[in-house]
């Protein structure tokens, strides 16, 4: 196991979704949503609204540019 820094706010935006969810923990959780986005390479796996507001919020972050 690794451990990843990630910001706080991101952190409340996930524990928010983490909520009512059946994951044992908020780690499991992100693993989860982690692991979805590696299962089929070159997709999101998210819709083309999710993956708009997603890198919207990584460009605010200074993620990407």
């Amino acid at each position: 196991m690794r451990s990843v820094q990630l910001p706080e706010e991101l952190v409340v935006g996930l524990e928010s979704r983490f909520r009512g969810t059946s994951f044992e923990s908020i780690d499991a959780f992100i693993a989860f949503v982690l692991a979805r986005l590696l299962d089929k390479p070159g997709t999101t796996g998210f819709s083309e609204e999710e993956e708009r507001s997603l890198k919207e919020r990584l460009r605010s972050l200074g993620y990407i540019d």
